[in-house]
């Protein structure tokens, strides 16, 4: 007779009185099982890499700690005068986003620094240009609440074109602020090229400090001088809070990420424009939200294919999935007024690869009409199916509508990314699962489960020692009766085998 595999569907439905068991199983008892089942392992082949799964443990998760507020630096200028490329030789890595055409830069991007032993946070600004329209105003709003926010100012001027119009426009800006402000004459990429800097004396901000971003050169004595002028603890900046939840804004281009950051911020943040694709940083954003205080992290939107996205939009897609990767939760939001896309469904993949906690955020939930969304109800159900387990929320960004529940399922989704099933009641399910429904025949032999623990979480992954391999149908069933008894909502589940043989008798 062939050997069947089964569907997902041949599986019974839950037993209420395994839960009522399980549940009522005291910690003396679940001990007894462990330990009992744990000595069972003695008889097989165990390595060190096995061992110290068995004996893993986890972190508490929940420790904040309050740190110093940073001194502030912003770096301003008008467009393409290598404002970026200064941050990433400032910090040591290529983080902002770099690009020779004008304009890259729109947000006001947070990032660490040191020097000398002396960390400071140093504030990315787009270009600043007067009487400037429509997304470029935004951008030049932004640069100006960075300025405010600021314990001092580097001011970046393209030393190889000289001061401009729009460079005395910013000394004017940067004098009424009354900040400290260094001049920084980019560009000067070697000694023949110092005299270009001297033309700089002019714009009346004292010393300019010649330096090439893209090589280096003159940057050490810069941020020496920066050191001076920077105060030890910032006069502007909150205490920061250590510890907070990491959550990544992740969406294809122009579904309202921005606009969330914006009102859970409760200010203009970042950049709002009807552009596709006007974040190209990740944005750090300290919020209060609910009580706590979160680290929301808006990214750029990913588009269907790196390899087809040029310049900017290659390296803001690259910094995105760096992001994800930094974060504990991310919230995916979806367009509702246009129907999910393949696009849509690859980046709730890229998340669920990551392990990260996932929430669905639906926006734009105000402009639906009935017709809308039961066709909405129906692609969910087609196409989300397979993450059902992630809390939902219907938002609308821009009014605020329903943004209250957006915590509350975060606070879900990241309960259930922290959590640990204590091992003896994990290893009871076990057991009641493989009685009432053992793993079907594979060659004539049968796969015994001989233990299991759960070697971590964030995500919850659970290691099954076995004594043959397990039919994913067989792991996707103990996974959803993991969810059914345990919940997990907002969180993937990792169940990985190891195949022991017996140890041989001598």
């Amino acid at each position: 007779m062939a050997d069947h595999s089964p569907a997902d569907d041949d599986f019974p439905e839950l037993n209420p009185d395994l839960v009522e068991r399980l549940s009522g199983m005291n910690e003396e008892e679940a001990a007894q099982r462990t330990s009992a089942l744990r000595a069972g392992l003695s008889d097989y082949d165990l390595d060190d890499d096995d061992i110290q799964v068995l004996e893993s443990a986890s972190d508490d998760p929940d420790a904040v700690y309050y740190l110093p507020a940073l001194p502030v630096l912003a770096i301003v200028g008008r467009p393409n005068v290598g404002k970026s490329a200064l941050v990433n030789r400032i910090i040591g890595r290529r983080e902002a986003v770099v690009e020779d055409t004008p304009g890259v830069t729109r947000d006001r991007v947070n990032y660490k620094a040191e020097w000398n032993n002396r960390h400071f946070t140093i504030v990315d600004t787009g270009g600043w240009e007067p009487d400037a329209k429509g997304i470029d105003a935004s951008v030049a709003a932004q640069a100006e609440i960075a300025i405010d926010l600021a314990d001092a100012v580097l001011f970046v001027v393209d030393a190889t074109v000289g001061p401009t119009s729009t460079d005395e426009h910013v000394v004017r800006m940067l004098r009424a602020t009354k900040k400290p402000v260094i001049l920084v004459a980019n560009k000067v990429d070697d000694v023949h090229q110092e005299s270009d800097a001297a033309a700089l004396w002019s714009l009346g901000l004292g010393q300019p400090w010649p330096s090439s971003a893209v090589h280096g050169r003159g940057v050490a004595d810069l941020l020496d001088h920066v050191l001076t002028v920077l105060p030890e603890i910032s006069n502007v900046a909150k205490e920061e809070v250590g510890g907070p939840r990491r959550v990544a804004i992740l969406g294809r281009p122009n579904v309202g990420k921005s606009s969330l950051l914006n009102k859970t911020a409760g200010e203009e943040r970042v950049v709002v424009n009807d552009l596709a694709g006007t974040t190209r940083d990740p944005v750090d954003e300290q919020i209060e939200l609910g009580g706590k205080f979160w680290r929301f992290v808006d990214t750029a939107g990913i588009r269907r294919r790196v390899a087809l996205a040029q310049g900017a939009d290659f390296y803001a897609t690259l910094r995105t999935s760096a992001a994800l990767e930094k974060a504990e939760v991310a919230v995916v939001i979806f367009d509702v007024s246009q129907p999910l896309s393949v696009q849509d469904l690859k980046i709730v993949d890229l998340v669920l690869e990551s392990g990260r906690a996932l929430v669905l955020a639906f926006n734009k939930w105000d402009l639906l009409d009935d017709e809308r969304r039961d066709l909405l109800e129906r692609e969910i159900d087609k196409d989300l199916g397979h993450v059902a387990w992630a809390p939902r929320v219907n938002i609308s960004a821009k009014t605020g509508r329903h943004m209250e529940k957006l915590v509350p399922a975060l606070e879900l989704a990241l309960e259930s990314w922290d959590t640990r099933i204590p091992t003896g009641k994990f290893n009871a399910l076990l057991a009641e699962l493989t009685q009432e429904h053992p793993h079907p025949l594979r060659g004539g032999k049968q796969p015994r489960i001989l233990f299991g623990t759960q070697a971590s979480s964030r995500p919850p992954t659970f290691v099954l020692f076995t004594t043959g391999f397990l039919d994913p149908q067989y792991r996707r069933f103990i996974t959803r009766r993991l969810r059914e008894i345990f919940g997990f909502d907002g969180s993937p589940i990792q169940v990985n085998m190891r195949v022991r043989e017996k140890r041989k008798r001598k």
